[in-house]
């Protein structure tokens, strides 16, 4: 695997890991509480915590690979932090520009978006229809959406109400 290789997954584990961990996010705090500071205070601990830790488990899983150069190790750990930090942080522009409600399905539009964008990338790359790609990595999306606001509900239901 070359160093541009290391990269590009890095580049792709990182955009899909901080967009889905993300919309998840603040499904579930949006609907659990209800506040902007909550929303935007989560988003930044998994801008910087969570693409710490994928980064690490990236870093390991390519050392664990037979034949993986330092630099091709390094080039998917850096790639994965910048990456998912970048994406992660963006999903804070919406929460400073506009009321919460608002934020949110401008964020989980956002996301989505990213995540066809993703899709298509792939889908060409493999020389295959993209419809089919969409479809698998849209409805994964959105099954996180609904699961992480039921749960935000269930939390606001038996521990706040």
């Amino acid at each position: 695997m070359s160093r541009k290789k290391g990269a590009r997954s890095g580049i792709f584990f990182g955009a899909a890991s901080g967009v889905i961990t993300t919309i998840g996010l603040i499904a579930g705090l949006h609907a659990g509480t209800s506040s902007t500071s909550t929303v935007l205070g989560g988003i930044l601990v998994i801008a910087v915590a969570d693409s710490m830790s994928d980064a690490l488990g990236m870093h390991l899983a390519e050392e664990s690979k037979p034949g993986a150069t330092h630099h091709q190790v390094w080039a998917a750990t850096v790639s994965t932090f910048v990456t998912k930090l970048i994406f992660a942080l963006s999903f804070a522009i919406p929460l400073l520009l506009l009321p919460l409600n608002a934020a949110v399905i401008a964020s989980i539009s956002w996301g989505m978006v990213v995540i066809v964008l993703l899709s298509i990338y792939i889908a060409r790359a493999r020389n295959v229809r993209s419809l089919p790609i969409i479809a698998e990595h849209l409805g994964i999306a959105v099954l996180v959406v609904v699961l992480s606001h039921l749960i935000g509900d269930w939390i606001s239901r038996v521990f706040t109400g």
